[in-house]
C-alpha cells in the first residue's frame, strides 16, 4: 500500500523502513539527500563506508522507480563512489550491488543501490560458476534478451 506523504511528497509505504528513513521517521546516518533520493550508511556494512542509495518514492523493485528517480540513484551512487575513493577510508575499488527480488537476496523491498569500498583481503565474496560459455549458448541467450527488448516492458 502506498500513500502520498502529508507534505505532498512522493508516494511512500508506511510499513517500509527505507520510506521511513527518507521521510525522517527512522534514524539513519545520512550522507546525501535531495528531493529525489537519499543516501545513508548501511547498518550491516560489508566494509567500512558501505552506503545505500534509495529513491524517496517507494519503488519495490529495480524496474519500479520512474526514470528521474532511477537516474538520480545511479548518479548519486557514482558521486559517492568518488567520495569513498577520495576519503580517508580504505578504498582500493568500488562495488555497486543491487539485489532485485527474493531470488537475488533482496531483503528490503524498496529499490536500493549498495555502494561499498573494496580492498585486498576484505570479507566480501561472490561465488558463482564463472566458466566460459560456448558461442551458440551465448547467441541463444542474446536472442532471448533482444526479443524481450523488442516486445517492450511486460510483454515477455
Amino acid at each position: 500500500m502506498t500513500d502520498t506523504t502529508s507534505t505532498g511528497g512522493p508516494p511512500t509505504d508506511p510499513d517500509c523502513v527505507f520510506c521511513a528513513i527518507a521521510e525522517g521517521r527512522a534514524e539513519a546516518s545520512i550522507v546525501h539527500e535531495d528531493e529525489t533520493a537519499v543516501a545513508f550508511m548501511d547498518l550491516r556494512p560489508v566494509t567500512p563506508g558501505h552506503l545505500l542509495v534509495i529513491p524517496r518514492a517507494h519503488a519495490p523493485a529495480l524496474d519500479d522507480p520512474d526514470d528521474r528517480s532511477a537516474d538520480a540513484v545511479w548518479t548519486i551512487g557514482r558521486r559517492l563512489a568518488r567520495a569513498l575513493r577520495d576519503s580517508t577510508l580504505r578504498c582500493e575499488g568500488i562495488n555497486f550491488f543491487v539485489a532485485d527480488g527474493e531470488a537475488a537476496f533482496q531483503e528490503v523491498f524498496h529499490f536500493h543501490l549498495h555502494v561499498f569500498p573494496r580492498f585486498a583481503g576484505d570479507p566480501f565474496r561472490l561465488s558463482a560458476d564463472w566458466h566460459t560459455r560456448e558461442r551458440p549458448e551465448l547467441d541463444a541467450t542474446a536472442a532471448a534478451v533482444r526479443a524481450a527488448l523488442a516486445a517492450g516492458p511486460g510483454h515477455a
